[in-house]
């Protein structure tokens, strides 16, 4: 993740929930032009109306969060508390009055147990560090995950980082504003720019994304400019501005459609891209509509093709508010299919295709209206039984307690005992299994790619050497090598051995000593491995990329025999002495072999391997090489599919193929009956 120059995190537990972190402090000694979007909910809670009254601002220092209290419907005394912490903050931080600003999150209509987090400052400056994890973890309430992004712009010759963090999964239907986010930047940029980039991307992110149809009091937006990229100060409208907009508008969507996947309860995000609308207003109204039906969110929740209840939807919209357009002239697509055109277009083979491919992680709609010529995308998820349990057990299990905290009662009367004797048991029972056994995990670059995904990566990997397995991690090149690339102005396909020397560059250095900062940071024992190093992988040279003919596993076995993670990257070396380029996935398989592991695992951008777009659970390596023979899968999950082969038919146990842009989804592969991604064994 690329962190802005200049910006301290950190995240711990003041007692406002039962345990998990709920103070948030973000820190720049310099100060910060500052620019802020606040909800459109009348009910303002009071961090906000604070928030609103001093944005934008040129000399903002600090953002401090709370989760477990709203502060909301609090009347005029929620606003003096909020005036007592961030005036106590300042102080503990030693910057002037009126430079910290506070969002709050959690119950509603409790006043807010300033004690707590003012007894916890001290402990909260001590901790400051460059690391965002801490603080991403304290602002989060239903969120069952960390959100985090990061992007990197040019600015007047000089690269300036985005960074940003964000909680948000219930109560997400917004009209400026969709949850808390902090976005910190070392770009040069004045306050009154700040803010009108702030709010010019909202409504291609953050306003078009709909969880539950309920606006929250709290939501809040934030973007703070230390300057320390050193920037030529970005002051009027032009090419630094535009550029700055268009990475600060790609990383707003990012972490809305990070919000959409992690609605509560959801179990698949929902992408609608309306075209061909009279207006801009009309195009983002239709699409959050579909995003937002009870209907087509539960028919996708059962992968269930339902084109009807979209054009059901769009009609309606265009119907109460009088739009010129009939959907019935309209042409759709779901996952790339057309179900959809002016008369429907699918048979029962193709909606049996369909079914399988709504089965996925992410569904994309497309509508187009042919009624004009404006677009818009909005976000959603689907309605699962979760989300009606969770919002039903949420006050149920929480109890307030007189100082505006809550505790938890979380007995086991509240739940399934069955449930919780199911899962205790199975998870127990693959624990002691797997202890002591070496497990390959092959990261691709769908995940390497995403700050969330690499992050509840890195937390699977930390958790599997927790209870007692040994993980080795091999990881692929990650899209920042073409990025590297064409900020350098060259090409892969035209500028071979330069482009070989940027992917070691970037494989070798950013892509693997970002992973093993990350996975220190969160508790791990990480240790960062070139191929070449100890002359660990050898090779020939190949074209593009060379042939892996051998492992030398001494220097992983020290490693390992000291409870280091080795991260190897895929760079190799000759005989010679050359550098080589390495297939990640051969290294993953023949790493594996050599090291007699009892696991190898590929995390991959896709369900796993599939036959005519349906996930094949589990194969026997003699099925999978006949489906190999007969050409059924892709060029990509062809090569998988000889790497695992060969690893199986040479000592490996078992084989996966993950779908990585499921969070945790090694953990629920390897540790339940069901899984999520394909399974491979001998036979």
């Amino acid at each position: 993740m690329n962190l802005a120059r200049g910006f301290l995190f950190a995240g711990l537990h003041a007692g406002i929930k039962p345990q998990r972190k709920d103070v948030a402090l973000v820190f720049s000694p310099t100060a910060c032009a500052a620019a802020a979007c606040v909800t459109a909910n009348k009910a303002k809670a009071a961090p906000c109306l604070d928030v609103e009254q001093r944005t934008p601002s040129p000399s903002v220092h600090a953002v401090i969060i709370n989760s477990g209290n709203a502060n909301a419907l609090t009347g005029p005394q929620g606003l003096k508390d909020v005036q007592v912490v961030t005036d106590a903050v300042s102080v503990q931080l030693a910057v002037p009055k009126g430079s910290v600003l506070m969002a709050s999150t959690g119950v509603i209509g409790q006043r807010l147990p300033k004690e707590k987090i003012l007894a916890c400052l001290p402990a909260l400056k001590a901790s400051l560090n460059p690391a965002p994890e801490a603080a991403a973890e304290a602002m989060l309430t239903t969120d069952t995950r960390m959100k985090m992004a990061s992007r990197v712009v040019r600015l007047s010759g000089k690269d300036a980082t985005l960074t940003a963090i964000c909680k948000g999964s219930g109560m997400i239907a917004p009209q400026l504003a969709t949850m808390i986010a902090v976005v910190v930047t070392d770009a040069d940029i004045t306050p009154h720019l700040l803010q009108a980039a702030l709010v010019g991307c909202m409504d291609s992110s953050f306003n078009n994304l709909t969880v539950d149809g309920d606006m929250s009091t709290n939501d809040v937006v934030f973007a703070l400019a230390n300057g320390l990229a050193g920037n030529k100060t970005v002051s009027e409208p032009g090419r630094d501005f535009s550029a700055f907009c268009n990475a600060l508008q790609d990383l707003c969507e990012e972490l809305a459609k990070e919000v959409a996947a992690d609605g509560e309860g959801a179990t698949r995000v929902l992408e609608v891209k309306v075209t061909g609308a009279p207006t801009r207003d009309i195009a983002r109204d239709i699409a959050k509509s579909i995003c937002g039906s009870p209907l087509v969110k539960a028919a996708f929740f059962g992968a269930d093709p339902n084109w009807g209840r979209v054009l059901s939807t769009v009609g309606a919209r265009a119907g109460s508010q009088k739009y010129a357009l009939d959907p019935a002239e309209a042409r759709v697509h779901i996952q790339g299919l057309c179900v959809y055109d002016k008369r429907p277009s699918l048979d029962d083979e193709g909606l049996q295709r369909l079914r399988a491919r709504m089965r996925q992680p992410e569904v994309k709609v497309d509508v187009e209206l042919r009624a004009g010529k404006e677009s818009a995308t909005a976000w959603g998820c689907d309605l699962s039984y979760d989300y009606v349990k969770l919002n039903a057990d949420y006050t149920s299990l929480l109890v307030s307690t007189p100082d505006g905290s809550v505790k938890k009662d979380d007995r086991l009367t509240n739940y399934s005992p069955h449930f919780k004797v199911t899962l205790l048991t199975q998870a127990l029972g693959y624990i002691s299994r797997f202890a002591g056994q070496r497990c390959v995990v092959k990261l691709g670059g769908a995940v390497l790619g995403k700050d969330t995904l690499r992050l509840a990566f890195c937390e699977d990997i930390n958790l599997l050497r927790s209870v007692g397995l040994k993980p080795i991690v091999v990881h692929g090149e990650g899209p920042e090598w073409k990025a590297t690339l064409l900020r350098m102005g060259l090409s892969g396909a035209t500028d071979g051995a330069q482009a070989l020397e940027v992917r070691e560059m970037v494989v070798d250095g950013s892509t693997n000593s970002d992973l093993v900062a990350m996975l220190n940071r969160n508790g791990g024992h990480a240790v960062g491995i070139s191929g070449k190093d100890g002359a660990m992988l050898r090779g020939t040279a190949g074209t593009p990329i060379a042939d892996l003919t051998a492992v030398n596993t001494e220097l992983l076995e020290m490693f390992l025999s000291k409870d280091y993670v080795p991260v190897i990257s895929p760079v190799g070396i000759s005989e010679g002495g050359q550098s080589l380029p390495l297939d990640a996935d051969q290294v993953a398989a023949e790493v594996a072999i050599a090291l007699k592991a009892t696991k190898l695992v590929y995390v991959t951008g896709k369900p796993g391997l599939c036959e005519k777009d349906e996930l094949l659970a589990q194969l026997t390596t003699s099925v999978l090489a006949e489906k190999l023979e007969a050409g059924v899968f892709s060029a990509g999950a062809a090569s998988k599919s000889r790497q695992l082969l060969k690893a199986l038919g040479q000592g490996v146990d078992r084989a996966h193929v993950i779908d990585g842009r499921t969070p945790h989804s090694i953990i629920a592969e390897l540790f339940t009956d069901q899984g999520v991604g394909t399974l491979v064994t001998r036979g």
